[in-house]
């Protein structure tokens, strides 16, 4: 089973996209089981979101608590709740301008630690700060969980028609940059 946490703020999306990844999955045969995890959090509150990816059916709807990837919608929520539960050789990708080396994840043995303009990237093709997508595309660019085909398939039968066009396009960009950059 393959784990997935998604750190972010309200109104970022984490939950849209760990609802993407999810029903893109079944595009592609496999189960998925995605979550968020917030009270009566207002627009910017901190938030978690989950996805679980497996070949056979997901009967777990605990928070994720050990994951192979922590994705960070938001730099400003790096600290203690990111880094614990990372799986060794996890992959931590982080919404931000720094490089990699920027970050500290010394404690987490194999751990891959990738960064992406997610937010300049946004502002660039939507026009605003909403980190969802590209955060998605720079998974898929990293982890071997999902085809962009099955996220294009997510993105149609999810989001509004007005918007699928822009966030196709957002989501093609990050994926080209991240795998640039590796």
């Amino acid at each position: 089973m393959i784990e997935i946490r998604w750190h972010g703020r309200g109104g970022q999306g984490a939950f849209t996209a760990a609802r993407l990844l999810g029903n893109a999955v079944v595009f592609d045969g496999k189960n998925a089981l995605a979550f968020p995890s917030f009270g009566p959090e207002r627009r910017g509150a901190p938030v978690l979101a989950f996805t679980r990816i497996d070949s056979e059916k997901i009967n777990d709807r605990s928070d994720v608590v050990e994951c192979d990837c922590a994705v960070v919608l938001d730099e400003t929520l790096l600290g203690a709740p990111v880094k614990a539960g990372l799986k060794p050789g996890a992959k931590v990708i982080i919404n931000t301008t720094k490089s990699p080396e920027a970050f500290d994840f010394s404690d987490c043995p194999g751990c891959q630690v990738i960064t992406v303009d997610a937010t300049g990237l946004a502002l660039k093709i939507l026009g605003r700060p909403i980190t969802n997508v590209p955060m998605l595309g720079a998974l898929t660019a990293v982890a071997d969980v999902t085809s962009l085909d099955s996220i294009y398939k997510a993105i149609d039968s999810q989001l509004a028609e007005k918007i699928r066009a822009k966030n196709k396009a957002l989501l093609d960009e990050t994926y080209k940059t991240v795998k640039e950059a590796l």
